[in-house]
């Protein structure tokens, strides 16, 4: 699970690099999920309880599941991930 302090960071780097878009747009994205996983299970509990159960949770570790992807796939040299270090998760 990321802190609050890692997902900041990691936000603040995207910034920082513009020539990296998609990255940009995809960890907006992560953290789009991430808050429609911690604000968006009420609503979902009474509008689509089957659903809102098991999709919220996922939604809310969303960024979590994608660091580690980048990271494995860095570690593998697969895809290169800048952005690691900053939040120090290498």
């Amino acid at each position: 699970m990321l802190t609050l302090q890692q997902l900041s960071t990691v936000k603040r780097w995207h910034q920082t690099h513009h020539k990296r878009g998609l990255e940009y747009q995809l960890w907006d994205a992560m953290l789009t999920c991430w808050i429609l996983g911690w604000m968006g299970l009420p609503a979902a509990l009474l509008l689509a309880p089957e659903i809102g159960v098991l999709l919220c949770p996922v939604l809310y570790f969303a960024p979590s599941l994608y660091v580690r992807l980048r990271l494995r796939l860095h570690r593998r040299g697969v895809l290169r991930c800048d952005w690691l270090d900053s939040a120090r998760m290498v």
